[in-house]
């Protein structure tokens, strides 16, 4: 996971991998969508290959790219986890709840409908 999280925090391989979202694209036709060198491009697309988030094919005399976005799954995974709110969290928002909701209720039963105080009996 570390290895694809540290290849998309640079924003040019993330700009490539959503250009390569639906497309095989050769190097060249990545590097002209760039005002970087296309040795740069292939700097940024060894990168991208040795995490496993490209794929690439010798075609004629081509390297075809395509997107792998299968090594994406587990940093998605984790992202879910931080997201998603703690057990503890909903159960201290439940307990707060029902304190406040009890103590209402005992409010309003030690006010009787006249403004007369009755005793608390809880």
């Amino acid at each position: 996971m570390d290895e694809v999280a540290h290849a998309i925090a640079d924003p040019v391989r993330r700009e490539i991998l959503l250009m390569l979202r639906g497309a095989t694209l050769t190097v060249g036709e990545i590097a002209r969508r760039f005002t970087i060198s296309r040795p740069a491009i292939s700097r940024h697309l060894r990168v991208l290959r040795e995490c496993g988030l490209v794929r690439d094919e010798l075609v004629g005399r081509q390297r075809m790219y395509r997107l792998d976005a299968a090594p994406l799954a587990e940093v998605a995974e984790w992202i879910a986890v931080i997201r998603a709110p703690g057990g503890w969290d909903q159960r201290l928002d439940a307990l707060e709840t029902e304190v406040r909701r009890t103590r209402r209720e005992r409010s309003m039963r030690r006010t009787a409908p006249h403004g007369e105080r009755t005793e608390d009996t809880a």
